[in-house]
């Protein structure tokens, strides 16, 4: 989440995931009748947004406030209900709690049709290095880990943006001592053409 006293200028959305997470837990470990309602609750809202992928932004908003938000508003009233129906401390009231606490993080997707309800994508993105971290303690030295860090975005960002990360690294390597200081941009991942030797 971002600190508004750091970033005053950004609004925060949360992670829907995150959220439904919690309930899934106590779903699969059979301690509460509530975990399995609210994850058949959040099934309908992310059915809800299968349905609009392939909508523009502004579509996508509309379509959120016309069908998921209704849906999020009885999820708000439902889990008020639960809330002071469970003992304070327990997991289902802890799971209530988060979800309440950032409900209007969680809830501002809805109005905007360009954020995500979740951000499992960008999560699929960095698994991969998530799942290295312990290797990757033994780089040699700090300045390795930052070299190796800034290897694996760059290889990272190439995937992100349609491109063979060999390819490009190694494009870029063989243009990179003759390229003038002035244009190196163009060999940033976003901008980088393939050169004719490609």
């Amino acid at each position: 989440m971002l600190d508004p006293r750091i970033h005053p200028d950004r609004i925060s959305a949360a992670c829907v995931a995150h959220a439904r997470r919690k309930f899934d837990e106590l779903a699969r470990d059979g301690t509460s009748p509530i975990g399995d309602e609210a994850i058949w609750r959040y099934a309908r809202i992310y059915a809800v947004e299968a349905e609009l992928k392939d909508m523009n932004d502004d579509e996508r908003q509309a379509k959120r406030q016309q069908l998921a938000k209704p849906l999020w508003d009885k999820l708000k009233e439902w889990f008020e209900l639960e809330r002071r129906l469970v003992a304070g401390g327990s997991t289902v009231a802890g799971a209530i709690d988060y979800t309440l606490g950032h409900w209007s993080a969680l809830t501002r997707y809805l109005d905007d049709g360009a954020v995500a309800i979740d951000n499992n994508h960008l999560e699929r993105q960095i698994k991969p290095w998530g799942m290295g971290h312990r290797a990757w303690l033994f780089a040699g030295s700090e300045l390795a880990g930052q070299r190796t860090a800034m290897v694996m975005s760059l290889v990272q960002s190439a995937r992100l943006n349609g491109h063979d990360p060999w390819t490009h690294l190694r494009d870029v390597l063989a243009r990179l001592p003759t390229q003038l200081n002035s244009r190196i941009e163009e060999l940033l991942p976003h901008r980088w053409q393939p050169s004719a030797a490609c």
